[in-house]
């Protein structure tokens, strides 16, 4: 099966060395093989033409993190693309806050929404974390380490981990900003797992989909061959159901591409 890797960094594949062995590892677990495409982020910003031929032929969709404004609205349009055409979808760290915007403009109807790290003055439902607010010296400041995240009963991410709750490692001073919590809810968001005390969003889904996670943290990093994580194990079980979907299609119905935003 085919997984499409959308981020701006993917000239250097071995920035997201630590992501493609936690896909191979998942690979392993399903008796699969997983194939990687890598997207410049910033070639979808094109049109949705470009989007559509550097992406339909994919089984899944995932959006690693990153930092800066740079090709972030191809990332977001990578996502529109997975949730409308229920093309599994994982989003990590700033993945996941990229998918809360486009649920934010595209479901919710708040159509300038964003993050604070790109557009201050627009709608942010991604927000600086409070204690962050004041910090100054940006070295080794984040929200580093393992925190505790409590998942909810019956979600997609405690049927994958079988359990409701986890410890996984961060990196990150943007979170989910409460304020619309209500709204996004509202919607068909789903809020699947968030710290002991309620207070900060580690994880969302939607319902209805064939897979839809976003997640805060950075499960792969603790994704290891015989022991392979979890949500990388579902995610690629998604995409190999895709997939095999897809190949008892004719083959006058299938999905094919050569598009130019893949890095070979």
């Amino acid at each position: 099966m085919r997984i499409a890797v959308v981020g701006k960094y993917v000239h250097l594949r071995d920035s997201y060395k630590s992501l493609n062995e936690a896909l191979i590892h998942a690979g392993i677990a399903n008796d699969c093989r997983v194939d990687l495409d890598f997207v410049d982020s910033e070639a979808l910003e094109s049109g949705p033409e470009e989007v559509s031929r550097a992406l339909d032929h994919c089984d899944a969709i995932l959006v690693p993190g990153g930092f800066g404004e740079r090709g972030v609205e191809g990332k977001i349009s990578a996502i529109r693309y997975a949730r409308e055409k229920g093309i599994p979808f994982f989003g990590i760290c700033l993945g996941m806050q990229l998918a809360v915007v486009e649920f934010a403009r595209h479901v919710a109807g708040i159509a300038r929404a964003n993050s604070a790290e790109f557009d201050p003055q627009a709608p942010s439902v991604i927000d600086l974390m409070p204690e962050q607010r004041g910090v100054r010296d940006k070295g080794a400041t984040m929200r580093l380490g393992a925190y505790a995240c409590v998942l909810t009963p019956g979600s997609v991410a405690a049927e994958a981990y079988g359990a409701t709750e986890i410890s996984e490692r961060h990196r990150h001073r943007y979170e989910f900003n409460n304020d619309y919590r209500d709204v996004l809810t509202a919607k068909g968001l789903v809020l699947s797992g968030t710290s002991p005390d309620k207070k900060l969003v580690e994880m969302i889904e939607l319902g209805g989909h064939p897979y839809f996670v976003g997640c805060q943290f950075h499960p792969e990093l603790k994704s290891r061959p015989m022991a392979p994580h979890p949500l990388f194990v579902r995610f690629v079980r998604a995409g190999l159901e895709r997939a095999t979907s897809v190949a008892a299609k004719p083959r006058d119905e299938r999905p094919s591409a050569s598009p130019a935003s893949v890095v070979h």
